[in-house]
């Protein structure tokens, strides 16, 4: 692999156009239809999305997770709440939520403030999880330091007879957040790199919608 290599990797993008008048007025729904369309075609993990957040000090991190709910009051993961993440979220609420779709030539920019939801909505969700998963959030102490693969399955074996026959609950420290939006960007691919970006800005409880240069 050389710097050429990268430099030279390119290709055009043709699939569809985005322009304010074809968007939807409320960008919740226009999430929902571009949601629908990466369902429908087939894209693996079409709900995987980077989720940023800054630490005490204004450092950016970043990392991948699943988003597992929207409605108009936001978008709901899951995660261990003593990760890095959640740490970080509990300092710093703001955060921004990032899908890239490229089968369909598509990116959604989604910025907002995460707060933790409620423990009721928590357990309901954590419930819907297979076992392997409910055991997994009660060994991982996530985003701590790990001696060995072998303390990890230890601390799984331990947990697996622990629980052995009996409903596996909730962990206190393991939970959902939701993020709700102050601004949302749909990023359409278009050739010659002319991409068409629409962006939506809450501003006085109201969703202004202007287009950006690409």
């Amino acid at each position: 692999m050389t710097n050429d290599t990268l430099r030279d990797l390119r290709r055009d993008f043709s699939r569809e156009a985005l322009s304010r008048a074809s968007v939807d007025q409320d960008p919740f729904a226009q999430f929902s239809k571009w949601m629908t369309a990466a369902l429908s075609s087939d894209i693996i993990d079409a709900n995987a999305m980077t989720l940023s957040t800054v630490d005490a000090g204004c450092r950016p991190s970043s990392r991948v997770v699943l988003l597992r709910g929207f409605d108009t009051s936001g978008f709901t993961f899951y995660t261990n709440y003593a990760s890095q993440k959640g740490h970080e979220l509990a300092a710093n609420p703001n955060a921004v939520l990032h899908f890239f779709w490229p089968e369909l030539e598509r990116q959604v920019n989604i910025r907002g403030t995460a707060a933790k939801i409620s423990h009721e909505e928590s357990e309901a969700y954590f419930k819907s999880r297979p076992p392997e998963s409910r055991i997994g959030a009660w060994a991982s102490n996530q985003s701590s330091v790990l001696e060995s693969r072998e303390e990890l399955e230890k601390r799984v074996e331990e947990l697996r007879a622990k629980f052995d026959g009996d409903d596996i609950p909730l962990p206190p420290f393991w939970g959902g957040f939701r993020v709700t939006p102050d601004r949302f960007e749909f990023w359409q691919g278009r050739s010659s790199r002319l991409h068409d970006r629409i962006c939506y800005e809450l501003k006085e409880k109201t969703w202004e919608i202007s287009r950006l240069s690409p």
